[in-house]
């Protein structure tokens, strides 16, 4: 990829912090990772739900959404993987600048491209939260079928299977999805918001 040299960025005269006392509440990436089906975009419905009733601006961006549009052509090796969440890390970057909280549904596999979006935002305003889900509760979930197809050879490079998962070291929040109920999960990221004072 062949960068121009001709381009200027151009500064707003609205700020990051005008646009966060518009919306009267700080704005961040709340980043779900986990293997497919272990919850993620169900979780993200859920809490945007309830941030909408609290007043809060939030938007979602979802794994299977976005590759109908911005990462479309998108495939799954390792290098199409670190693209497509590249291009996520920015648009949830430019959300963060319009004093939005973002939360994103991504596999997001490997630990190198989730710290590659942490890298790009201040420090209190990425959020990495691992969806835990053992692989059998994965599987048992699924409601596509891919764990089935991927063990029949059907898709090439599926998480869990014949691709890897890197666990987060050391998130902000683990959601343990296969042993509490989703009111629990749901709680528990909102109480999180609350006691960090992301949402006053």
């Amino acid at each position: 990829m062949v960068e121009s040299m001709n381009i200027t960025w151009h500064d707003s005269q609205v700020t990051k912090e005008e646009r966060q006392k518009l919306h009267e509440h700080q704005s961040a990436i709340l980043w779900f990772t986990g293997l497919s089906a272990s919850g993620k975009s169900t979780l993200c419905v859920e809490i945007e739900k309830k941030l909408h009733e609290r007043g809060i601006s939030t938007y979602i961006l979802d794994g299977d959404n976005v590759r109908h549009g911005l990462n479309k052509g998108l495939g799954f090796s390792p290098e199409d993987r670190t693209e497509n969440i590249r291009r996520i890390g920015e648009v949830s970057k430019l959300f963060i600048d319009a004093g939005v909280i973002t939360l994103t549904a991504f596999i997001s596999p490997y630990r190198k491209d989730r710290e590659m979006v942490r890298e790009l935002v201040n420090q209190k305003e990425f959020i990495e939260i691992y969806v835990k889900c053992n692989i059998e509760e994965c599987v048992k979930r699924d409601p596509k079928g891919l764990y089935e197809k991927a063990r029949n050879g059907e898709i090439k490079d599926f998480t869990g299977i014949s691709a890897p998962y890197e666990e987060p070291i050391n998130p902000e929040i683990v959601i343990e999805n296969d042993k509490q109920s989703i009111e629990v999960s749901v709680d528990q990221v909102i109480r999180y918001l609350l006691e960090k004072n992301y949402l006053d």
